[in-house]
């Protein structure tokens, strides 16, 4: 009964302890008389006994020792298990003063009160460790269990070891533990041997590695890229431990041990900033971000909070993902008055009443539309919003004696293919030109695809992942250059704090990837295998979509600033009164005129905008 899958009942439980008591006590007078029991202390044993078991009963009632389900005993079941117990003896021992002051006896001896709390507490808590044991392997027999290699013999490897014993069970075997520290290597820990890291290649082809567990927070990059590459050749998958401060009240979750994600393979390390430079650019100042709720625009609010602003205006025309940013400014905001508005930016009246009333010393415009095929589809909206919406932003900066406007561009501006590659450039035009005409400093940073934005293809690919494919790529060649959230940001604040005006700022992002690379690691992560479990389906290049991208247009070249990751291109430079006649012109035609004709002036504007596998290639 105790191994099948149906709980054991509580009375049953209840039961063998009591059981347990009675032998507890049997036990400790044979073992203090070594196992010849005088007659005198034989004669009063029925009554110590009874009265044993009437004190273990009320307290094993009181503490409900019997309830819990005995397969998931946890350390603090056995610890209820040890306080119910203790709580018996100091009863006992008490007992005895009080005997001892009236009747100078001992009602029972210390000897026994000692001998009997260690033996019954180590039959109670063995009894619910045993069948707990048992009934694990029963459910996985030895034959069942995957083996698993922890990377790390820190605090982290240890508890996700003790993690994997307690709540997977016997679902799992530790092989081995993998450390760096060669003052670890060759002991035991546990009592599983801790290795040279050097010797996963034979671990994975000695044996059938089910998982590796990364267990350390301070992974070189290169070096985790080369053991998940590794892993995935042996079909291994690599899961990691979050950082001890997210762990839930100090401990490690099973669930909390993931699948590692692919935006930790391709990030790369830690970037430098020059804090004391761009906190005195932002410290006690009134700043507006466009596009706030967007993948950009908030990590731009969560790394500028840290800065300590005057104020923060954060404007999105999207009501659900402000909504969501209102929430979560709880946790990260440090004090700074914050100003959440629901606006689009092509709304000048409202925009300008925004710019009157709250005066901002710094704008940041992330606000963009930035899907390709929709853009392409809908070159109108993507005059309005990416170079009207700029237009107005930027001209209300001005009037308003904003001291810096920064722009958020993309390496798709670059020898345009596509209509939102061009709308982005023709705003990059604008807010150069308008760096001439005042003391507001226009600073444009371009850099290519964001790991996880709206606009990445990471989250699509996790989603296709999820529902079982297909993985859907337009052409096996296609590549792109990818960058972090977090890592684009922090290099538009340290661009931000260093610009001068009338710079374009372009990111080091890298080498490019290959997107079928790409899909083909996040199926292997996701413990699948491309092709066969999890198609790969090729759907061809999208209207306006190019194979490769570009950082520089290829009449430009780049200067190097003091920081390695960022450079300024150099552009040849547009008259201000030119550049606003041919896009006020631009903006003009978009209720009356066709696609065609808007898409037409826009490469007049941009006459490297030459359309790839688009409608538009008959008017190059």
């Amino acid at each position: 009964m105790l191994i099948t899958k149906e709980n054991t009942p509580r009375w049953f439980i209840f039961l063998i302890d009591i059981a347990i008591v009675i032998s507890s006590v049997i036990l400790a007078y044979l073992l203090r008389f070594n196992f010849a029991i005088p007659m005198s202390e034989l004669a009063p044993l029925p009554q110590i006994l009874l009265y044993i078991i009437l004190v273990r009963t009320v307290s094993f009632l009181i503490a409900r020792s019997y309830a819990s389900i005995i397969r998931y005993t946890s350390t603090g079941d056995a610890l209820r298990v040890f306080a119910t117990i203790l709580s018996g003896s100091i009863i006992f021992a008490l007992t005895n003063l009080a005997t001892y002051l009236f009747d100078r006896f001992f009602f029972i001896p210390f000897s026994i009160i000692i001998i009997d709390f260690l033996a019954t507490s180590f039959g109670m808590i063995s009894f619910r460790l045993l069948v707990k044991l048992a009934f694990l392997e029963f459910l996985h027999p030895e034959r069942e269990k995957a083996n698993v290699v922890i990377y790390g013999a820190g605090e982290a490897g240890i508890s996700a070891k003790r993690t994997l014993d307690r709540d997977a069970g016997t679902k799992y075997t530790v092989l081995a533990f993998l450390d760096d520290n060669v003052n670890k290597q060759g002991k035991k820990l546990e009592g599983v041997t801790i290795l040279d890291p050097g010797k996963l290649d034979h671990l994975l082809t000695s044996n059938t590695i089910s998982q590796v567990i990364l267990a350390t927070e301070h992974f070189d990059l290169a070096k985790k890229q080369v053991l998940v590459d590794k892993c995935l050749t042996f079909n291994t998958r690599v899961l990691t431990v979050p950082p001890m401060i997210r762990w839930i009240h100090g401990e490690l979750s099973f669930n909390q041990i993931r699948n590692i994600n692919i935006e930790e393979l391709l990030e790369r390390e830690e970037i430098k900033l020059d804090e004391q430079k761009i906190s005195k650019d932002l410290t006690g100042k009134v700043i507006l971000i466009t596009g706030a709720s967007g993948s950009i625009g908030s990590e731009l609010v969560r790394q500028i909070s840290d800065f300590a602003p005057k104020k923060l205006i954060l404007i999105d025309q999207s009501e659900t993902p402000l909504h969501a940013l209102t929430l979560e400014s709880e946790e990260f905001n440090r004090g700074a008055s914050i100003e959440f508005i629901l606006c689009d930016i092509c709304n000048e009246p409202r925009m300008r009443s925004i710019f009157e009333t709250f005066k901002p010393d710094i704008v940041y415009h992330a606000a963009a539309y930035k899907h390709v095929p929709m853009m392409e589809s809908n070159p109108v909206e993507a005059v309005l919003t990416n170079v009207q919406g700029t237009c107005i932003v930027a001209d209300l900066s001005l009037e308003s004696g904003v001291r810096k406007f920064i722009m958020i561009s993309t390496d798709k501006a670059v020898n345009p293919t596509n209509v939102m590659g061009a709308s982005k450039r023709i705003a990059e035009i604008y807010t150069q030109a308008m760096n001439a005409k005042d003391k507001t400093r226009f600073i444009t940073t371009r850099f290519g695809n964001v790991l996880g934005s709206s606009g990445s293809v990471i989250p699509l690919f996790r989603s296709q992942i999820e529902k079982g494919g297909p993985v859907t790529i337009t052409h096996p060649e296609v590549t792109r250059f990818f960058m972090t959230i977090p890592e684009a940001c922090q290099l538009v604040l340290e661009a931000g704090t260093i610009g001068k005006g009338g710079e374009i700022f372009i990111f080091d992002m890298g080498k490019p990837v290959r997107i079928l690379d790409l899909a083909k690691k996040m199926i292997q992560l996701s413990g699948f295998t491309p092709d066969k479990e999890i198609p790969i389906k090729f759907t061809g290049l999208r209207p306006g979509e190019k194979l490769y991208e570009e950082l520089l247009n290829i009449e430009e070249n780049s200067l190097p600033t003091y920081h390695p990751l960022i450079m300024i291109a150099k552009v040849r430079e547009y008259q201000p009164d030119e550049v606003t006649r041919e896009v006020t012109e631009l903006i003009r035609m978009t209720p009356l005129k066709s696609n065609f004709d808007i898409v037409r002036k826009m490469k007049e504007i941009v006459p490297e905008y030459k359309s790839q596998n688009s409608i538009y290639e008959q008017l190059d």
